[in-house]
């Protein structure tokens, strides 16, 4: 099966050129990294993946930010806060809505704004910013990105999504890899391998 991040970066890197100056997206601009957002057992596992070959300094400060957070999150977590599984029960994706939005990624790098995993970032991390059909079929875009742009400007840069099946087939493997079946957060996902 291909690997999903060439492909998917392919895609990013056509939508960017296109977008020009209206992309505000650099290093230290972080937003988007305030608040949680659901991440796939695939986007998880690489996760746990690259923070396993990381510095064992940025590593440990990295595992400490997430134990943290998960801690600051366990009680109102709209899941199963034990696996760190989302939407377990029925009002929990109503509730995840609300749910943390200003806490920050433990991978963001809170000194120099930018992710320690960057090169193992989740999908939604990959593809934030440029616009992007959402799920019921809008157009999204960041609102720092495309301020003032002509509706034509934002639709002749939209992200090419042709990867989704290749990651909707990717993240069943994971699933069926693991004992952990639906999204997460990513301070569960790093803490879920030693239980804290």
């Amino acid at each position: 099966m291909p690997d999903l991040f060439p492909i998917l970066d392919a895609a990013l890197a056509s939508t960017t050129e296109r977008s020009g100056t209206w992309l505000a997206c650099k290093p230290g601009c972080h937003q988007c990294c305030i608040g949680v957002f659901a991440i796939s057992q695939l986007d998880a596992q690489n996760l746990r993946e690259a923070l396993s070959l990381a510095d064992p300094v940025v590593a440990d400060r990295l595992l400490a930010r997430a134990r943290t957070s998960r801690a600051r999150l366990s009680a109102q977590f709209p899941g199963d806060p034990v696996a760190g599984l989302l939407f377990t029960l029925p009002g929990h994706e109503d509730a995840f809505a609300e749910f943390a939005n200003d806490e920050p990624c433990p991978v963001l790098d809170p000194v120099t704004g930018t992710c320690d995993l960057y090169t193992s970032r989740p999908v939604p991390c990959r593809t934030f910013g440029p616009p992007m059909r959402d799920d019921d079929g809008h157009l999204t875009v960041c609102e720092l990105c495309f301020v003032d742009a002509p509706a034509e400007e934002i639709v002749r840069c939209e992200m090419n999504q042709t990867w989704r099946s290749l990651e909707d087939d990717l993240i069943m493997a994971a699933e069926e890899a693991s004992v952990l079946h639906g999204p997460t957060i990513i301070a569960f996902a790093l803490t879920i391998a030693d239980g804290r």
